[in-house]
């Protein structure tokens, strides 16, 4: 798991749905730095310019959809390990299937609740705090 040089982790929600990047906010500040994209060519960039901890990825977006963004970051050799979890209304087993051969750490459907999405975002980035003791 990476452990970020930065003090808070930072976490990237893309969606294309501003409620949702609020609902996330809500949900991980202030453990958590999010950073929002509306789309797969925006998540791209940001992984780029950002050390970001973990990505939250719709699946369904307009343009490149979210499958195709977690195969991308997967071929690439600096991200193998970046967690990425699925955060999507689509809940059947075959999504759930796609979602995990694209290269998903985790696979969550909407709406979620606060509490879970905690949950799922701690088991994969430690904080700060948890890495001193």
């Amino acid at each position: 798991m990476p452990v970020s040089s930065h003090s808070v982790p930072i976490v990237l929600a893309v969606d294309d749905s501003p409620v949702i990047h609020t609902l996330v906010r809500r949900a991980l500040e202030p453990d958590y730095r999010v950073i929002t994209a509306d789309n797969g060519v925006e998540a791209l960039a940001k992984i780029y310019h950002e050390t970001v901890d973990l990505v939250l990825l719709d699946v369904s977006m307009p343009g490149v959809d979210g499958l195709e963004v977690c195969r991308t970051i997967r071929t690439l050799e600096q991200f193998h390990t970046l967690p990425i979890v699925m955060l999507t209304s689509r809940d059947r087993p075959f999504d759930k299937i796609q979602g995990r051969v694209a290269g998903a750490t985790e696979y969550l459907t909407k709406p979620f609740e606060a509490e879970h999405l905690r949950e799922v975002v701690a088991k994969l980035v430690k904080l700060p705090s948890e890495t001193s003791a």
